[in-house]
């Protein structure tokens, strides 16, 4: 459970219009190798977390695109001003954290 709350942490890091792959959310984590690891920590969360803002390595989304989870996850990035193409995320919009974010946003 300790692997899961520094996920779900590292998640609420990410800024707005931002989005962040599951391999970056694991390592930044402290969790190298173990992106499939969010996604189970992401459907398990007890609050509310940014999840729509994590995508896979190439920017696409994770879910089946025309699936109710995929319209879902890219209306939510719409509405922060992320323009898709496709069901692709552009790279401009990944996150790239500062080392002072890290520092002090991620702390346990």
């Amino acid at each position: 459970m300790q692997s899961y709350q520094r996920i779900w942490r590292t998640v609420q890091q990410i800024p707005y219009a931002q989005v962040a792959s599951y391999g970056q959310i694991a390592d930044l984590a402290g969790l190298p190798g173990r992106s499939r690891l969010v996604s189970k920590a992401l459907r398990q969360s007890p609050v509310e977390l940014p999840w729509y803002r994590v995508v896979r390595s190439s920017g696409q989304i994770a879910f089946p695109a025309g699936s109710a989870e995929a319209q879902e996850q890219r209306a939510l990035l719409m509405a922060e001003g992320i323009q898709l193409r496709g069901n692709k995320v552009p790279a401009e919009h990944f996150w790239r954290p500062q080392l002072a974010e890290l520092l002090f946003g991620l702390q346990d």
